[in-house]
């Protein structure tokens, strides 16, 4: 079971996914399922009830290098959403 806090930065995750497709960076969840070998069932499951146990945090930096999503956004839900240090790639 995860935690509160845990829950949140899962949520974030999956609201990251809907911004970059909204912003044209990706075309949905399985361009990036399919690019980094990631069960989409597992992922849909996940999204459904962020309490089960089956996160990876290495999503987390998937969104980090791939897309410049700002991990500080990521992890607290504060500042902006890309990082302005990196310039994300469209698929």
């Amino acid at each position: 079971m995860q935690t509160t806090d845990s829950q949140q930065v899962i949520r974030r995750f999956f609201e990251a996914l809907q911004r970059l497709k909204a912003d044209k960076k990706i075309r949905g969840k399985q361009t990036f399922t399919n690019r980094h070998g990631i069960n989409r069932w597992n992922m849909n499951t996940l999204e459904k009830d962020p309490g089960r146990d089956i996160f990876q945090a290495a999503w987390l930096t998937y969104l980090v290098q791939d897309y410049g999503v700002s991990p500080e956004w990521l992890l607290t839900g504060q500042g902006d959403f890309y990082s302005v240090t990196q310039n994300p790639q469209k698929d």
